[in-house]
C-alpha cells in the first residue's frame, strides 16, 4: 500500500516540501487554516518566489498527486505521515519562539487521528519541544488511535529549497521507536540511496541541530564583520583577509563574506530564540556571545547610514538616494528583517529621497514599507540619483559596469553593501565607490 503524506502548513517551508514529496511520488495533500492561500496553491499559484517550486507546484496540482485543504478532520482520516511545516515566529512580547501554531496543529490532529500515524515535525522549535508534544498528543488522543511523534529538521536555503529537499546534505531523524525509524527511511529512500548522509538520534538532538547551524552561520557572518568594522577604522582589506582566514580547513572560506549583514526569517529569530530557550533552562550565560553577534550584525546597517551620510556632506535631507535590492538575499522575495530595506528605511526616515528596485521583492517591501517608493526597473531606479546603493547581490547587479549608470545618475557615487563590484573599473571611470571593511578617511571611527 502506498504511503499517504500530509504537509501541516503551506508557507515557504510546508508549500516545498509539499510539492517535493509530490515529486518523490507520494500522494500529498497540504493543510493551511488560510482559505485564500490554499485556493491560490489549489490553482497552481505560488504565493512567494522561489526557483523552480512554481513549476514543481503546477506539475503535480495537474497530475493529481498534490492537492490542498483547510479540513483537518480530511487530512487526519486519509494520511498515514502528518509533516508539521508551520511557522514558528519570534514572540511578540520577547525573543522566545511563538509556538502557538504548532500547539495548535498538532492538537487539532491529535483530536482527530483514529487508527495509526506518525506525526512529524519539521518547525525550527526550541529544544524540549517533542517531549512536550508528546504530552499533548497523549492527552488529546482519541483511545483508538496510535499516534507515534518524530522530528526531522529541515535546512532550506531560500533560492535552493527544491535542491535542497530532493538531494539534501544530510538527514536528521529523532526517533523514539524503530517503526518511525522505518516509515521515515521509506519516505527518504531516494535520498538515502544517493548515499546522504543520516543522522539518527533523539528529539533534543534532532532539535538542536537546526539552532546550532544557524547559530554558527550567524557567528560567522558577524565576525567578519567585527573585523570589517576595525579595517573600516585603520585599514586593511577584508576581502583578502577573509581569503587568508578561508584557505584554512578549519574556517574555510564560506561565510566569510562582509557586507550589511544577515537577515531573513530564520537567523535573527533563531539565535534569538536559542538565547531565550537556554536562559529559560538556567543557562543564563551559554549563549550570551549570541547577543552580541546580533548586535554587530545590527551595527552594519548604521554603518551603511553613516556612510551615505558622509558621502553625501552630511545632506541626507533632500539628497536622491537609489536602493538596489530589499531582499535579505538574491533569488528570493523575502524582506523578513532584510538588511537591505531596514537601510532604505532608515534613510527615508532621516530625509532622503529613497527609490527602491528589487528584481523580485518590491511588492512584498510595498506592503511592509509603502512610503518608499519603488521603481519598476533599474534605470528608473537610478535616475538623477545623488548615490547608489548595492544592498542584495542579485546577478544583474553584481554584473554591473560603469557605463550602465554614468549617464544616467546626477553625481558617480556607490556603495557596494556586499562586495561585489571590481573597485578599479569604477574609480578609472571617475566614481567615487566604498565598499563595506574599506577604510573611508571623512569617517570618524566609531562604527
Amino acid at each position: 500500500m502506498s504511503m499517504k503524506i500530509s504537509v501541516i502548513g503551506t508557507g515557504y517551508l510546508g508549500a516545498t516540501h509539499a510539492a517535493c514529496m509530490a515529486e518523490l511520488g507520494f500522494e500529498v495533500i497540504g493543510v493551511d487554516v488560510d482559505p485564500a492561500k490554499i485556493e491560490a496553491l489549489s490553482e497552481g499559484k505560488l504565493p512567494f518566489h522561489e526557483p523552480g517550486l512554481g513549476e514543481l507546484l503546477r506539475k503535480h496540482v495537474a497530475s493529481g498527486r498534490l492537492r490542498f485543504t483547510t479540513d483537518y478532520e480530511e487530512v487526519a482520516s486519509w494520511a498515514d505521515v502528518h509533516f508539521i511545516g508551520v511557522g514558528t515566529p519570534q514572540r511578540a512580547d520577547g525573543h522566545g519562539a511563538d509556538m502557538r501554531f504548532v500547539d495548535a496543529s498538532v492538537a487539532e490532529l491529535a483530536t482527530r487521528i483514529r487508527g495509526t500515524a506518525l506525526i512529524v515535525g519539521k518547525s525550527t522549535v526550541p529544544v524540549g519541544t517533542a517531549r512536550r508534544l508528546r504530552g499533548l498528543i497523549a492527552a488529546n488522543a482519541h483511545t483508538d488511535a496510535q499516534i507515534s511523534l518524530a522530528w526531522n529538521p529541515e535546512f532550506l536555503r531560500e533560492g535552493f529549497a527544491v535542491a535542497d529537499t530532493m538531494s539534501p546534505d544530510r538527514l536528521v531523524l529523532g526517533v523514539e521507536d524503530a517503526t518511525s525509524e522505518a516509515i521515515l527511511r521509506r519516505v527518504y529512500a531516494q535520498a538515502l540511496e544517493a548515499d546522504t548522509p543520516l543522522i539518527v538520534t533523539d528529539f533534543e538532538t534532532a532539535e538542536l541541530v537546526k539552532v546550532a547551524a544557524n547559530a554558527f552561520l550567524a557567528t560567522k557572518i558577524s565576525f567578519i564583520n567585527s573585523f570589517a568594522e576595525v579595517t573600516e577604522t585603520i585599514g586593511g582589506d577584508i576581502t583578502v583577509l577573509a581569503d587568508a582566514l578561508g584557505h584554512d580547513a578549519r574556517i574555510g572560506r564560506k561565510f566569510l563574506n562582509a557586507g550589511v549583514g544577515f537577515g531573513g526569517g530564520c537567523l535573527p529569530k533563531d539565535i534569538r530564540a536559542l538565547q531565550a530557550r537556554t536562559s529559560e533552562l538556567g543557562l543564563t550565560h551559554t549563549m550570551g556571545f549570541l547577543a552580541e553577534v546580533d548586535e554587530i550584525n545590527l551595527r552594519r546597517r548604521e554603518r551603511v547610514v553613516r556612510l551615505a551620510q558622509t558621502m553625501l556632506n552630511d545632506k541626507l535631507v533632500g539628497a536622491r538616494i537609489a536602493v538596489l535590492g530589499v531582499t535579505f538575499k538574491p533569488d528570493s522575495d523575502d524582506v523578513r528583517d532584510s538588511p537591505a530595506l531596514d537601510i532604505a528605511v532608515r534613510l527615508f526616515n532621516a530625509g532622503a529621497d529613497v527609490l527602491v528596485y528589487d528584481p523580485k521583492g518590491n511588492k512584498n517591501a510595498a506592503e511592509r514599507f509603502p512610503r518608499l517608493q519603488y521603481a519598476d526597473d533599474l534605470p528608473e531606479a537610478v535616475k538623477d540619483a545623488d548615490l547608489v546603493l548595492l544592498l542584495t547581490e542579485w546577478a544583474e547587479f553584481k554584473a554591473l559596469v560603469p557605463a550602465d549608470l554614468e549617464e544616467l545618475v546626477a553625481t558617480k557615487r556607490i556603495i557596494d553593501g556586499r562586495n561585489v563590484l571590481d573597485r578599479a573599473p569604477w574609480r578609472d571611470a571617475g566614481w567615487e565607490i566604498v565598499r563595506m571593511g574599506q577604510h573611508y578617511a571623512p569617517l570618524d571611527g566609531e562604527l
